[in-house]
Formats: structure tokens, C-alpha cells, sequence
């Protein structure tokens, strides 16, 4: 490699010498002049310009040069080449697609041939693509039984695998292909914690689905399909039919749930190209972006922009208001915070409170409103949201597209002024989401207020206590949750699970029973984004931490106040230190992955980030 380098450099003296003398003749009209200054100072020019873009390479290989350069690497270059690399490739920049494809997940199905283009990109600006993979589970799939307690843990795991491929290789920078609930906020964190040139190409939302006379349709209305049908709404050939035809193809499911709020999240937050949040998977325009963010990022390469300049606190403030405005998932308040964790930014749950406060909600998104993820794309997309919050965001916010947040906004255009609310005309005065607190939640309980009826906001009702999602479920299936109940699911937190399932299974159960209205549920665990309803999760400390959800009993007198941000179990304190005098731990029987993860996992209210010292 280093003597095919000096024989490049010997190359590009004689081509200099060469295109001297072809300059001087074309511009003495062929009439051979040999004037030895000009071609002198014409080649010396051409070599400098050379040198200059070869310094400029060297530069933008600061860590692959380390794995491939020099006599020392022989060994190292010669298992490139065993992979089919040549010297050539050796000497541009090496950039990781770092992909997250596979046959299970459908919002993923799709992404092998999207790296394809971004390959193709990064080839097209001098880079060397390499792709690799990481895990991507599907939290639709694994919902309502065990496999749920593997989802959150992922998160972190897919930080950790891209870390680990990253340094162990030498990459100098990555484009990363994310589509689903915990992916994109792992690859996010990866990419802040590296903080290696980056730039994440979100696969984007499935189709809606239709059936019979209904439209619009996504993975949430099946959940609740099936409470209806408990409810003798439906007949099994009703539900045969129906399962057809709700998820029509690949994307991350159509609503503004957990998938479709981090995707487009990450364009709020700068670190995706405008426009690709929202862009649909089978949309040609989604395979364009792919390309262009290859050839991205060699700009940002070059630049030295890095994921650390765009992952600021006011960045991350401004996606906090994307996502109060449009209604988004819970589980935002809990990413976001991982996120800045990595980036070294202190944050909690708190400040979605404080945030939501100011900021209306604007744009009602299906599960808790009536348009869809597409209709946001045709009103604008993620980038009319944030032109209609202009006067509250940080403008001066760095982007990947090498722009700030001003700048990519000054020729936005709001198409539809319904989908995107004026900020004096909101669906909301408040944003989608409130954190509340009380006895029975110290460190906050979390609620997505856009998508609770208005009767609901300020409910009291009696508690029926479950420790399993599982057995709540099958009591509102058979009818012995009543209105005025208060389902209580514990023991569902990130340590009590392990691993914080989401209890889309118990609310759908509600709503698909026609009790939404009637019933509210409050659980240590989270709630998936399609979920709707009085649905207060989070709830933190846990009951495995010793929280006071774990003292709640049967026939316990419960207030839920949203507008006043409280949650309050009506227990007298000294009922309630008798029944912490009895309360035992539960004995944990996990092996592996999910033993290693309780023992390391923070609160939920700090983003359920891992411990480096435990």
C-alpha cells in the first residue's frame, strides 16, 4: 500500500506535466508555445492542489489510518482484502453503514436495499462503505407475553454492539439505518457516545391499512380488536379478515407511536436530513435520501461536524417541543434522556413538564387523534412543525445537513393548516405530555394527556392490584374490571420486570371493551406509543425499588388529577408505613441478559440508562 502510494503521488507529477502542456497549446490555438515558467508554475500549481486534497483525505482518516497504515498493518490490510477491499479502498476514508435488517421485524425488512443507496452515496463522494448489522426486535410482535421484557434492554445492547464494531474496526465515520422503538434511540446513543461523524436514515412509516368501511388503520387498531371482540362486537371471521388487511406491508407502524416518534425525533434533534422522519418506506423519495445522506456524510467527514455539535442541550430542548406538539410517544421521556445521558447533558423527566406547559399541542396524530403520520408528511413533515414552533425553538442549533435549524427553515412551507395547528388555535393548550406526582409517584408518573378524553383528566376510583399484565388482562376480557376501577399493574418496571414491558395489551383491552371512558390503569411499566386513555406508567420509585405502588392494595381509594399534575394513593401514612413494615422483596429467578440488566439498569426517572459502577 505505502509503494502504490509513491507510485500514485510519481503519477500525479508526470499527469501535472502533461496537462501543462496541453493547457499551453490549447491557448495558443494549438500553435506548440513552451513557455517553461507557465508550465513550471502550472504544474507546481496542479501538484499543489493534489496535496492539498490529499492532506485533506489524511484527515478525514484519522482512525482508519491507524488500522491500515504502515508496514506494521500488513496483516491488518491483508484481511481487508480478503473481503474483497482493494488499495484503493484502503485509502479513502472507511465509513460504517451500520444497518439493523432483518426477516422479523417489518419496519426493517426493507432496510437492506435502502443501504444499498447509501453505499452507493458514500461511494460517490470518495468513501469506502462497510456494512454491518446489529439486532432490531419488534416490540409489536413481542408485546402481551415475555418477550417485551427484552425490548427496552435492546436499547442499550444496540449501543453497546455499534460501539464495540466501531472502535474494534477503526471507522472514521457511519451512517446508521433505524426504523423501530428502541433502535433509533440505540443507534442515537451510540452515535453520541462514539462521536465519529454520523447521520441516521430512519426507514419510515408502513401504509395505512383499510377494511370494509374503515380507514386509515395501523398495528394498534388490531390490539384493540380483539377487546371487541371479547365485547361480541366482532366474529372470528371478522378478526381473520381484519388481521389481513392492518398492516398492509413494511415501515415502522403508521401512527405517531414510540417508532414514528423517534424517527422523527431524530430529525428534529438534526441528525437526519429534512424531510426523512416522515418520509414513507415504500416512497422512492425515501431511496434519494438514502444516497443523499451517503454523500452527507463525506461533508460532514470533512468538516469535522460530529455528533456532539448537533446533540446539544438546546437541540435536545427543541425536540422535546416536537414532540409535545404532535402528541408524541411516552417513551420519548425516556429516550431522550438516555441520550443526553451519553452526550453528558443532565436531564430528567421533569423537564417534559416544564416544556409541555409552554408548549401547545398542534398537531393531533392518530392512536389519540384523527390524522395519520402521512397526513403530517403532506402538511410539511417534521420541518412545518418545527416552522410553526419557530418563536419557541433554539434557531442557532447545528443539523446534518451542515445547516442550522434557522437555515433549513427559512423557505418551510405549512401546507395544511389543520394537520399543523396555528400555535393560538391548538388542539391543546398544553402539550401532549404531563408528568404527575404524589405519594404514590415521588419521582414522577408519566401520562400522554393529548390522548385522554376530557371526563378522564381528573379521575378518583377504586384499585384492583395485578402483578402480571397478563392476569389484568384476563380480568377485563371476563368482565370483572367494573367503571370506577383503577387497574394497578407493579412489579413491571425496568427492575421489577426486568426489563419495563409495555402494557398496550391491558389498555387496548380497555378501549376495545368500550371502557376507556370509564376505567383508568396505572402501572410501574410503560405504555407502548399506540396506546390511548387515562394510562399513567412510569410510575417511579417502582415496586421493586420499595415504591409505594407496591403497598397498594384491593378496594384502594386512588386520585388521578392531570391538570394539577397529581397522583395520590388516599391512604394515611401510618396505614402505609404498617404495610412497608410487611413487604418483602420479591425474589428474583433471571438468568443471563435480563439478571445482568436489573443489577445495572437506573430509574426510569434518569431514562433507565445503564450503571458504569455497580
Amino acid at each position: 500500500m505505502l509503494q502504490h502510494k509513491k507510485y500514485l503521488q510519481k503519477g500525479v507529477k508526470v499527469l501535472a506535466t502533461i496537462v501543462a502542456i496541453t493547457v499551453s497549446r490549447f491557448a495558443f490555438k494549438n500553435r506548440f508555445y513552451y513557455d517553461e515558467n507557465f508550465l513550471l508554475n502550472y504544474r507546481n500549481n496542479f501538484i499543489k492542489i493534489f496535496a492539498r486534497r490529499e492532506k485533506v483525505m489524511d484527515s478525514m482518516r484519522k482512525n482508519s489510518s491507524k488500522v491500515v497504515d504502515g508496514i506494521e498493518r500488513l496483516a491488518q490490510r491483508s484481511l481487508f482484502k480478503a473481503a474483497g477491499l482493494t488499495n484503493e479502498d484502503l485509502q479513502k476514508p472507511l465509513i460504517a453503514v451500520v444497518n439493523s435488517w432483518n426477516e422479523v421485524n417489518p419496519g426493517h425488512k426493507h432496510l437492506r436495499e435502502l443501504a444499498e443507496f447509501v453505499k452507493r452515496g458514500i461511494s460517490q463522494a470518495g468513501g469506502t462503505p462497510l456494512e454491518f448489522n446489529t439486532i432490531a426486535l419488534c416490540d409489536g410482535i413481542a408485546m402481551e407475553h415475555d418477550g417485551m421484557r427484552m425490548v427496552l434492554p435492546s436499547r442499550d445492547l444496540i449501543a453497546d454492539s455499534v460501539e464495540l464494531m466501531v472502535r474494534a474496526h477503526g471507522f472514521d465515520a457511519m451512517v446508521m439505518l433505524a426504523s423501530c422503538d428502541k433502535i433509533v434511540p440505540g443507534m442515537l446513543m451510540a452515535a453520541v457516545r462514539l462521536n465519529i461523524p454520523a447521520i441516521i436514515v430512519t426507514g419510515g412509516p408502513m401504509q395505512a391499512g383499510k377494511w370494509r368501511d374503515r380507514n386509515n388503520l395501523n398495528s394498534g387498531d388490531a390490539y384493540e380488536m380483539v377487546g371487541a371482540y371479547y365485547a361480541g362486537k366482532f366474529t372470528l371471521e371478522d378478526l381473520a379478515e381484519f388481521e389481513d388487511c392492518v398492516c398492509p406491508g413494511v415501515g415502522s407502524c403508521s401512527h405517531m407511536a414510540t417508532a414514528n416518534t423517534m424517527s422523527t425525533v431524530t430529525e428534529a434533534l438534526g441528525m437526519s436530513l429534512p424531510g426523512c422522519g416522515t418520509t414513507a418506506a415504500v416512497d422512492a423519495a425515501k431511496l434519494r435520501l438514502a444516497e443523499e445522506s451517503g454523500r452527507k456524510i463525506m461533508e460532514l467527514l470533512a468538516k469535522g461536524i460530529t455528533p456532539r455539535q448537533i446533540i446539544t442541550r438546546e437541540s435536545i430542548v427543541n425536540a422535546i417541543r416536537y414532540v409535545l406538539a404532535v402528541g408524541g410517544s411516552s417513551n420519548a421521556t425516556i429516550h431522550l434522556p438516555a441520550i443526553a445521558h451519553e452526550a453528558g447533558i443532565p436531564l430528567t423527566v421533569d423537564i417534559f413538564d416544564e416544556l409541555s406547559r409552554q408548549t401547545p399541542h398542534i398537531s393531533s396524530l392518530t392512536p389519540g387523534g384523527s390524522y395519520t403520520i402521512h397526513d403530517l408528511h403532506r402538511a410539511g413533515g417534521v420541518q412545518a412543525v418545527l416552522k410553526r414552533l419557530e418563536p419557541q425553538l433554539h434557531l442557532d442549533a447545528l443539523t446534518v445537513s451542515g445547516q442550522t435549524v434557522r437555515q433549513n427553515l427559512a423557505k418551510v412551507v405549512i401546507k395544511d393548516e389543520d394537520v399543523i395547528r396555528p400555535l393560538d388555535n391548538p388542539y391543546h393548550a398544553e402539550g401532549g405530555i404531563a408528568v404527575l406526582k404524589g405519594n404514590l409517584a415521588q419521582n414522577g408518573a408519566v401520562v400522554k394527556q393529548s390522548a385522554v378524553a376530557e371526563e378522564m383528566l381528573t379521575f378518583t376510583g377504586t384499585a384492583k392490584v395485578f402483578d402480571r399484565e397478563e392476569d389484568a388482562m384476563d380480568a377485563i376480557y371476563h368482565g370483572r374490571i367494573k367503571p370506577g376501577d383503577i387497574v394497578v399493574i407493579r412489579y413491571e418496571g425496568p427492575i421489577g420486570g426486568p426489563g419495563m414491558r409495555e402494557m398496550l395489551g391491558a389498555t387496548s383491552a380497555i378501549c376495545g371493551m368500550g371502557l376507556d371512558k370509564q376505567v383508568a390503569l396505572i402501572t410501574d411499566g410503560r405504555f407502548s406509543g399506540a396506546t390511548r386513555g387515562p394510562a399513567i406508567g412510569h410510575v417511579s420509585p417502582e415496586a421493586a425499588e420499595g415504591g409505594v405502588i407496591g403497598l397498594v392494595q384491593d378496594g384502594d381509594i386512588i386520585k388521578i388529577d392531570i391538570p394539577n399534575r397529581s397522583l395520590e394513593l388516599l391512604v394515611d401514612e401510618d396505614e402505609l408505613e404498617r404495610r412497608r413494615a410487611k413487604w418483602v422483596p420479591r425474589p428474583t429467578t433471571e438468568i443471563g441478559y435480563l439478571a445482568r440488566y436489573a443489577k445495572m439498569v437506573n430509574p426510569i426517572y434518569k431514562g433507565a440508562t445503564l450503571k458504569i459502577d455497580c
